[in-house]
């Protein structure tokens, strides 16, 4: 499409360079900005042409074009405002997307740019009548419909006007009820609620009562009494009547019109294809409720705006002028319009040509116009992070049917590719421990042992609560989160278990399990110490590739293959992978195209092999659905412009972010849709509902309300506390609403964040520190200071002798399942001895004065409840009876900042108590945790 100087509006010069919103209105047939301050704010007698803008992961600039029309706009006006799009688009390249809004029938794309709604007010320009400056409050009615963004209608203020079905707001000059109709749902509710703090803040500034009306209450209280007095006292309400907007569309037949010379002519075809759709002409699809305009690249400007014409009257003639228009450019199609087609390819992703708007670019640029943005932004160039602290515990099993096997901790990281395994990593979070529990598939794993796994896994889970988050691998898909938290990680070939053992015999398959004196090669990968994989592979040459390094081994002969691609930190990693394979050998250094005959004759003879790096399926920009599923059908809803608000406590939510997706589980979710959770994620999987390639095997994060891991809580600007809250969503917003737009406190008791003894940890959602773990196998390593000799010995006992050893000490950490983390028990003469040891430290005098840490003031929470689970409570009460033990007089502050003070000011006895810390409380508890721990002590021992 050629573009020319007269095609473009001055108004549009420089548009869409950032990411965000621009609005004009049509004035006189000529677009005018409007300034940022007025923006949402809409006439019903204007027409406004309105820009989004998103500045994508890939760099690239996404822009989507609507016209909004009022229902008073003149139908020159909305013409204007039709052809003026058109221009827009092609000032930006020709490729956005483009919509026709309708007031009263907005898209949710639209109405998502301006949360929580959009109330048009009387007036306009091109109407001929001021724009309405009200100086009495006139009491005005509006009716809310939406779960996901709010259509607000001002409907006649009469009783009439309610009904059971719908949710009413009626604002007064004091005070502003919301009415909800017996019929209407939770969510409804919750979004109406958003509605009347914005007219609060926009027409009261701020400063008026608020009150809700449930229907059927009738007087029961005396805001109920006072919302009825408006209407003159309570009557029954009249049923809901169908009006024209509340009319649903009739299902028409999908028809496909060809449009030449400003006429819609149809095409007869036995099925909709997109061999149908000719680059050189735009084209009409009548889907009844969306109506699509598709232009070929290779049309004009003129024959796009013909086109535009064309369906507004195609659409007047049928009196269907409430139907939304979409338009959409050759090779930029929506998803929903490609689905309207029986058969669309699936065509490798279009890049995007510059050439349109660099020709705009140039043109503005010689009027001195700043054309920076409007060419493709540069693209984000960052490592990917885990978003999660990598020093907490994990405990590894491998499954053998219906059983699983705890590994010890020198082949946590050594995993088959015949297998299938569980793992558990609790680590400390922000606020609270937090745990995460997984599962991982090898490529030759059997599907018993594949949903013996699963099965596992959601047990562990549901004994948790479902406060641990859940992830579902494949072998070859790992996020780099898993990479994270197993730091060195070997995959070998073959398997160990019975099961595959028996599967292979009984497929007469043969054994190709990893032999240490056999041959062998592996890939070595990953970004440092503290992410790195080496992957046994066929030992053939074709497995060889210029961007990686390889370690091949065969009886006594060991080499290490450096590809001319690779960089210096990937070569020190295989270092590090040679003291994991083969730590007693000296490899023969190969570097690629001077390599040793004896190294080709290991591979079997030279051959062609691959120079370019593997590809990993990237992170893309995020997209947020709500699930209704039910008898196995999965039926989702995108949401727009999302933020944590749109999380529904009722509902499912589905984040796609392409490598991987996320599950959201609300806290009032029906329990046994709970447990569904992992099936309703491959169920999204397998549908691809964004038409984007998405493997059955992408990994599944599974989180409930309540619990979310940073990992998720990044994609959204987070606040813990709203998903703390008690009650429904209703409730909820109506807890914050009442409290000035703050969430309430939980008041549930939250566990205590284990607290690294090497330093205080700060967290930033921007990008988190990763720390590596040093490990060593001693098992006679302790390294946690501040423990008395009774304490040390009951914890010597009791601690997983496999557990990591830290270079630095670990943070404790709670064990939801410590009888699995050693195959091993002590002996119960040992644990006695440690119980007789803790408990004659209670007989003894008072010690020397000691000087425990003092902590940083936190909201007080209610005594922990004994709904707690013994494996939990043994944990963290030896957490909580670690003491300062470094001996200090006068107050001071540690490395911390935090002050220290004195054993003498902490007790009910002194004369100077310190003034933050409640002493009294402080020894109870003290002495209940040494109790706890005693009482569960023998239990053990038992």
């Amino acid at each position: 499409m050629s573009v020319s100087m007269r095609d473009l509006d001055p108004a549009f010069q420089g548009a869409g360079q950032k990411a965000g919103i621009e609005v004009w209105r049509i004035e006189n047939f000529k677009p005018v900005a409007v300034p940022q301050s007025s923006y949402g704010k809409f006439f019903t007698g204007d027409s406004y042409v309105i820009l989004k803008t998103v500045a994508l992961k890939s760099g690239a600039l996404r822009h989507d074009i609507h016209y909004w029309l009022g229902k008073d706009t003149s139908q020159d006006e909305a013409g204007a405002a039709a052809l003026k799009t058109v221009e827009l688009d092609a000032a930006l390249g020709g490729r956005a997307v483009q919509y026709r809004e309708v007031q009263g029938h907005e898209t949710e794309r639209f109405l998502s740019y301006f949360k929580p709604c959009i109330i048009p007010q009387e007036g306009g320009i091109a109407s001929g009548f001021k724009h309405v400056e009200s100086e009495e409050h006139k009491i005005r009615m509006f009716t809310c419909q939406g779960k996901h963004v709010v259509h607000v209608k001002e409907v006649p203020f009469a009783r009439s006007s309610l009904n059971h079905d719908d949710i009413f707001i009626l604002d007064t000059a004091n005070k502003i009820f919301q009415f909800n109709g017996s019929n209407s749902c939770i969510q409804e509710r919750a979004k109406a609620l958003e509605v009347v703090q914005h007219i609060k803040d926009t027409y009261h500034d701020g400063k008026c009562d608020i009150a809700t009306v449930e229907d059927g209450k009738l007087m029961s209280d005396a805001e109920t009494g006072e919302f009825w007095g408006f209407f003159g006292g309570f009557a029954p309400l009249p049923r809901k009547t169908a009006t024209d907007d509340t009319k649903s569309v009739v299902a028409l037949p999908t028809r496909l019109f060809c449009v030449e010379k400003g006429q819609a002519e149809s095409v007869d075809a036995e099925s909709l294809t997109k061999e149908l759709l000719d680059t050189n002409k735009c084209y009409l699809l009548d889907c009844g409720a969306e109506v699509y305009v598709w232009m070929g690249r290779s049309t004009s400007l003129d024959e796009r705006k013909s086109a535009s014409g064309a369906v507004e009257e195609y659409l007047r003639s049928q009196d269907r002028l409430k139907s939304h228009i979409i338009r959409v450019i050759e090779n930029f199609e929506t998803v929903a319009f490609k689905s309207k087609f029986d058969t669309w390819p699936q065509s490798a992703e279009v890049a995007v040509s510059e050439d349109g708007r660099g020709k705009v670019a140039a043109l503005l640029k010689r009027q001195g116009v700043n054309v920076r943005g409007l060419l493709k932004a540069a693209p984000l160039k960052e490592e990917p992070q885990p978003h999660i602290d990598c020093t907490g515990n994990l405990q590894v099993w491998r499954v053998n049917g219906q059983e699983k096997t705890l590994l010890p901790v020198a082949d946590q990281s050594k995993f088959y590719s015949g297998e299938c395994y569980i793992f558990q990593y609790t680590y400390p979070g922000e606020d609270q421990e937090e745990c995460l529990i997984g599962t991982w598939f090898g490529k030759q794993s059997v599907e018993e042992d594949r949903s013996s796994a699963t099965s596992q896994a959601n047990k562990m889970v549901e004994s948790l609560k479902f406060m641990a988050a859940q992830l579902q691998i494949y072998e070859g898909l790992e996020p780099v989160l898993f990479f994270a938290i197993f730091q060195s990680f070997l995959v070998l070939k073959g398997g160990v278990s019975d099961g595959y053992k028996n599967y292979i015999l009984e497929k007469e398959l043969p054994d190709e399990t990893y032999k240490e004196d056999g041959v062998a090669l592996f890939r070595v990968q990953g970004s440092g110490p503290e992410n790195m994989q080496a992957i046994q592979v066929e030992p053939v040459a074709s497995s060889l590739n210029s961007s990686y390094c390889y370690i091949l081994h065969s009886g006594s002969s060991l080499f290490t293959w450096i590809g001319n691609l690779t960089t210096p930190e990937l070569q020190e990693l295989v270092e590090r992978q040679l003291d994991v394979i083969k730590p007693n050998m000296q490899p023969k250094l190969q570097k690629e195209g001077s390599e040793s005959e004896q190294f080709w004759e290991i591979l079997g003879g030279k051959s062609e092999y691959p120079s370019q790096k593997i590809a990993k399926e990237a992170e893309s920009d995020p997209h947020l659905f709500t699930c209704t599923f039910s008898k196995g059908d999965l039926k989702v809803t995108e949401i727009y412009n999302f933020s944590q608000d749109d999380l529904m406590t009722e509902d499912i939510f589905i984040l796609d972010c392409h490598s991987s997706i996320f599950v959201w589980i609300g806290q009032q979710v029906d329990q046994k849709l709970k447990t569904q959770a992992l099936v309703i994620g491959e169920k999204f999987l397998k549908h691809d509902f964004l038409l984007e390639k998405l493997s059955l095997q992408t990994p599944i994060y599974i989180i409930t309300e309540g619990s979310e891991p940073q990992f998720f809580t990044r994609f959204f600007t987070w606040d813990s506390t709203k998903s703390s809250m008690h009650g429904n969503s209703f409730q909820r917003k109506l807890s914050i609403l009442k409290n000035g737009g703050r969430p309430t406190l939980n008041n549930k008791p939250k566990r205590r964040a284990p607290v690294s003894s090497h330093g205080g940890r700060s967290v930033t959602t921007e990008k988190p520190q990763q720390r590596s773990r040093s490990v060593s196998f001693s098992p006679d390593r302790v390294r946690v200071r501040g423990r008395s000799p009774a304490f040390n010995a009951l914890a010597s006992t009791f601690e997983n002798a496999n557990a990591r050893n830290l270079s630095t000490p670990p943070p404790l950490v709670r064990k939801p399942y410590p009888k699995s983390g050693t195959t091993d028990s002590p002996n119960a003469a040992s644990r006695s001895t440690a119980i007789a040891s803790l408990t004659a430290t209670f007989e003894q005098p008072p010690r020397e004065p000691l000087m425990p840490r003092s902590v940083k003031p936190t909201p007080k929470s209610p005594p922990k409840t004994e709904s707690n689970s013994k494996e939990n409570s043994m944990s963290s009460k030896m957490e909580s009876l670690t003491i300062q033990e470094d001996v200090k007089e006068n107050e001071v502050e540690d490395e911390e900042g935090l002050t220290l003070h004195p054993y003498d000011r902490l007790t009910t006895v002194s004369t100077d108590p310190a003034p933050d810390i409640d002493v009294t409380k402080r020894e109870r508890e003290i002495r209940n945790d040494q109790r706890s721990l005693l009482q569960t002590a023998k239990m053990e021992a038992k």
